[in-house]
């Protein structure tokens, strides 16, 4: 009988110390019975072990205010972890494995992701990932606006009591006030986000927090391309054109540096229209972008192998970004299927986007 643990799910998520209490990303794999993490993908040992049995989960998680999608891992010891997912989908779905495994091991069951048994729910215990979906539907989803406000542009967000709106115009809720509960669900669990003062005072100040069903009170989708811009130089305002596109793909990659050519996990975000790839320190947040690619006219294909770079280093699934000033990127994704989806995203962005 084979005793080895099952592996469920693995890839990179950024990780608080338990000891230093800094924020570094790591190689996360998930199996049956515990978490394992590694500095690097190709490292053989790890650096630690979470074992999940009695412990619990939650993406409700608003201890680090300015993190988002952060996962709390508490183990039958009473310890807490936390992992930050790169964005919204992955968090879920890391939730979700995580969750069956927990109760799968507590039931002395073999880990299964779907279950034959279909359970009726109620309105408060909706699928808030489905409905989120929904909302962002480009057709017939929640419109996404520019909107002005305190001498401030607000880009792709949205009011409160459009929120509400749409919810009841959708036969989603009721009434405004169960549509009020579900719309602070939405919150609560991050797949929506406080954009003007109004909206974040409300929550920081308050513990219960509490979507505002106001037409003042501005808030947008969790991975969606907002950002907001002042009344600034000309300079600002080329700048801010870079992130005016919509997301098309994000997530982790190795990035190999153009001085040492040593390899970093960066998060990337590629926007259309116009067509740039940000990439961010996944440790840091998406304030400031280390870089950007742009990708109008550029050449991205899969390679086998990368000048000046370590053997050890490289596990594969290698693609190389030629842009039209002739600057190299070399990037690797997890897996084959990875880099495969990236290629053609990038592809795509690269013949339509400006």
């Amino acid at each position: 009988m084979d005793m080895e643990p099952k592996k469920i799910r693995e890839g990179y998520l950024v990780k608080k110390g338990t000891v230093f209490n800094s924020w570094k990303a790591m190689w996360i794999v998930l199996s049956d019975d515990g978490i394992e993490f590694y500095k690097k993908k190709t490292d053989n040992n790890s650096k630690g072990m979470i074992p999940l049995k009695g412990g619990s989960i939650s993406s409700l998680c608003q201890d680090f205010g300015k993190r988002m999608f952060v996962i709390k891992l508490s183990t039958g010891k009473k310890q807490d972890h936390f992992f930050q997912a790169a964005f919204l989908e992955e968090r879920d779905a890391w939730v979700k494995d995580i969750k069956r495994a927990i109760t799968c091991l507590e039931a002395g069951h073999k880990f299964a992701r779907k279950s034959t048994r279909k359970s009726i729910r109620l309105p408060e215990t909706v699928d808030l990932g489905t409905l989120y979906l929904s909302m962002k539907d480009q057709d017939s989803g929640v419109k996404e606006l520019k909107l002005e406000k305190d001498k401030r542009v607000f880009n792709h967000c949205f009011t409160g009591n459009t929120v509400i709106d749409w919810l009841m115009a959708n036969n989603k809720t009721r009434n405004r006030q169960e549509g009020l509960m579900l719309a602070t669900a939405l919150l609560n669990e991050g797949y929506l986000q406080p954009a003007g003062d109004i909206s974040k005072k409300t929550v920081e100040s308050v513990s219960d927090v509490t979507l505002l069903d106001q037409h003042d009170a501005l808030y947008y989708f969790a991975d969606s391309g907002f950002y907001c811009e002042g009344y600034s130089s000309d300079e600002d305002v080329v700048l801010k054109e870079e992130f005016r596109g919509a997301v098309v793909k994000q997530g982790c990659l190795l990035k190999q540096g153009h001085r040492r050519k040593n390899w970093k996990v960066r998060k990337f975000i590629l926007r259309d229209d116009p067509a740039y790839m940000h990439y961010y320190d996944p440790t840091k947040g998406e304030n400031d972008a280390l870089g950007a690619i742009h990708l109008r006219a550029s050449v991205v294909s899969a390679v086998e192998h990368v000048p000046d770079a370590k053997k050890y280093d490289i596990e594969g699934n290698l693609f190389e970004i030629i842009t039209s000033d002739e600057t190299h990127y070399f990037l690797q994704a997890a897996t084959s299927n990875e880099r495969k989806e990236w290629i053609q995203a990038i592809q795509t962005v690269a013949k339509t986007g400006k």
